[in-house]
């Protein structure tokens, strides 16, 4: 039961297979067995899943469900949820519970989800693997001595060891991509703006998304309906119409242009990877479509211009972190100085130190024109070559990460070789374009994610195009052992 799909659930919740609360203690009796060695979760809400799931009982038995209606989720520890304790897997947010819902997780208890817990993440969003949180590393449930991708490495690691049947994250260079791709899971980055941000703390704000992982494009379509529209507590929401992103799943590939970026397929990237991605181009081949080779001449740009802009909006979001308002406070502070320094010290682990001094030097009078503003320009430059592209393909596909999922530890006094991971997903974030990772097979025993990046609010065709890979191939069903 706790290897099927949404979809899978959702029926088996209406023909009276079993209930939610049957299904809701069968996946906390997992999060009770599996949790201490992956350490997915940071919080788990099981009397208020409970209470959820009778809900959804009640609504499935006066046939008033929806699709969701009863289904058990996680949700990233950085999404604000009222009454429960939203951490952002920092010790400065240890003891904060959050006074108000977040837009995402409140949709997604209306259309009837019952929320299992909140789960581990890189201290801020701040990260790659999912190991600078406070309450320590998440492990790959594919291998536990490996990282789950990050910085919603506990959300991909609850869905990919059968703790919830999906789970929301939060991308902003690619963090729910580069997970999904680790866990063997589906992944949706939705266009800048399609999704609320209102409740979602921030880390770098023109940047930031918040979207499904899943098992299969199909679900990452049901629950994008539930969380997508706008909102207007959140002024970057975009106010236009809403797709059924179900309606177009089935439509025929014949014809579709999809671009192969010669950049991504260069010095850097792993043979096997290049090889499973490859198959999987020959796959969609088959099912009608038309590939072409593509430049996307400024993507080596994306790094250093990422690693500018998002520091320095984290550096101006988290100076609110002082010790006056809420979360931690430093003991007997001599002064109010002492009070910020000591505060703020003790509550930040080192990659978010990291970031917020690159991101206030790079904000700074003298630095300002050299680094912010350069950074901006090449964030423009990098819009236009997608914009290139798409004057000529309908989709750019790619491999998700240049590697597989690397071991816990291997790159703690590297950062940089941690950043070079994100070259194919942060010019994505950088763009605002919609992306979507789903798995394309194995090397050297770890999953590998295929992405797909498309054109301004096509998540319809990306969920189109992964859910017809995934009626022709299997990995989305594979688990690890």
């Amino acid at each position: 039961m706790l290897d099927k799909t949404i979809k899978q659930l959702s029926e088996g919740l209406a023909a009276g297979e079993f209930s939610s609360e049957e299904l809701t203690r069968s996946y906390l009796k997992a999060i009770e067995a599996k949790n201490p060695e992956i350490n997915a979760f940071i919080t788990v809400t099981s009397e208020q899943a409970l209470a959820q799931a009778k809900a959804a009982d009640a609504k499935l038995h006066e046939k008033q469900a929806g699709p969701l209606t009863g289904i058990p989720i996680a949700h990233k520890d950085i999404f604000c949820t009222q009454g429960v304790r939203t951490s952002c897997g920092s010790r400065m947010l240890d003891n904060f519970i959050a006074p108000y819902e977040s837009t995402v997780t409140h949709r997604l208890a209306e259309a009837g989800t019952v929320m299992l817990g909140k789960t581990n993440l890189d201290e801020f969003a701040m990260g790659s693997s999912t190991e600078s949180s406070f309450y320590g590393p998440t492990r790959n449930p594919w291998q536990l001595d490996t990282v789950p991708g990050g910085s919603s490495g506990g959300s991909a690691a609850a869905v990919a060891a059968g703790m919830a049947a999906a789970a929301t994250g939060t991308d902003t260079g690619g963090s729910i991509r580069q997970p999904a791709a680790f866990c063997g899971l589906t992944g949706l980055k939705p266009t800048y703006g399609r999704v609320s941000r209102w409740g979602m703390i921030a880390y770098g704000s023109s940047l930031d998304s918040g979207g499904p992982l899943s098992r299969t494009a199909e679900d990452a379509a049901i629950m994008l309906n539930a969380i997508a529209g706008h909102d207007p507590k959140d002024a970057t929401s975009m106010d236009r119409p809403v797709d059924d992103y179900t309606s177009r799943l089935n439509e025929p590939l014949k014809g579709l242009r999809i671009g192969l970026p010669k950049e991504y397929f260069g010095e850097g990237l792993d043979s096997g990877i290049a090889d499973v991605v490859h198959q999987a181009v020959a796959e969609l081949k088959q099912l009608g479509a038309v590939v072409k080779e593509i430049s996307l001449p400024r993507t080596e740009l994306s790094i250093p211009a990422y690693y500018i802009i998002a520091p320095a909006e984290a550096s101006t979001n988290l100076s609110r972190y002082d010790g006056v308002r809420y979360g931690h406070r430093c003991d007997d502070p001599a002064d109010l100085e002492d009070l910020y320094k000591r505060t703020r010290a003790e509550g930040f682990g080192a990659e978010v130190k990291r970031r917020i001094l690159v991101g206030t030097y790079a904000l700074s009078a003298g630095y300002y024109d050299a680094y912010y503003r350069k950074a901006q320009q090449l964030r423009r430059l990098i819009k236009e070559d997608f914009q290139s592209a798409f004057d000529q393909v309908d989709v750019i596909l790619g491999p998700t990460t240049p590697s597989v999922a690397w071991k816990v530890g291997e790159k703690d006094n590297d950062p940089v070789s941690m950043y070079l991971e994100d070259i194919y997903t942060l010019s994505v974030n950088l763009a605002g374009l919609p992306g979507l990772s789903v798995p394309c097979g194995l090397s050297q025993g770890l999953p590998v994610g295929l992405q797909l990046i498309g054109n301004y609010f096509d998540e319809s065709l990306l969920l189109n195009i992964g859910h017809q890979y995934q009626q022709v191939s299997d990995w989305h069903q594979r688990r690890p052992a």
